[in-house]
């Protein structure tokens, strides 16, 4: 085991112990359940943000629908339904082992058109770029998170332990 937790000695007594046993405990949770909590919050994510769009309560709705104007050459009218039901499908398909590359296929299509915003809209992304970011491009950057996670859950199986030092 190469973790902090692993090289640490533990006193069998006192608060330092307690959180030594504390902090072992957590490590042993999450090498057994972080790949399929990693899931499940991508899904509760996608499935929810998607809901949202289906509905027509999405906050990012405008945003979407500026971009989706410069990107598609065509008049689409149920751009903002299509992309709702994309993104619960990509909510969905993570879920599972078995069909989480092909959310994450739809995922990173998705993401393409995600990050769009940044390039095409600047203006509605930045108060002073590169750095000051409106709220509608600190939500875009966030994505940069939903990347990585979803890069770890498509390179790697289930129970396989990895990046070991």
């Amino acid at each position: 085991m190469s973790s902090i937790t692993s090289k640490m000695s533990v006193n069998t007594q006192g608060p330092i112990a307690e959180l030594g046993n504390v902090l072992l405990r957590m490590e042993k949770f999450g090498r057994k359940n972080a790949r399929k909590s990693l899931r499940l919050s991508l899904a509760i994510v996608f499935v929810w943000f998607g809901g949202l769009k289906l509905i027509s309560m999405s906050p990012a709705e405008d945003l979407v629908m500026a971009a989706a104007e410069i990107l598609i050459p065509f008049e689409f009218t149920g751009f903002l339904y299509f992309l709702g039901v994309w993104e619960v499908l990509i909510g969905l398909l993570l879920l599972s082992e078995r069909t989480k590359l092909y959310g994450s296929g739809l995922f990173f299509l998705q993401m393409i058109g995600a990050m769009s915003p940044l390039v095409i809209l600047p203006e509605l992304c930045f108060t002073q770029f590169p750095f000051q970011l409106t709220l509608e491009g600190q939500y875009i950057i966030k994505n940069a998170v939903l990347i990585a996670a979803v890069v770890l859950l498509a390179t790697q199986a289930e129970g396989i332990e990895s990046d070991k030092a």
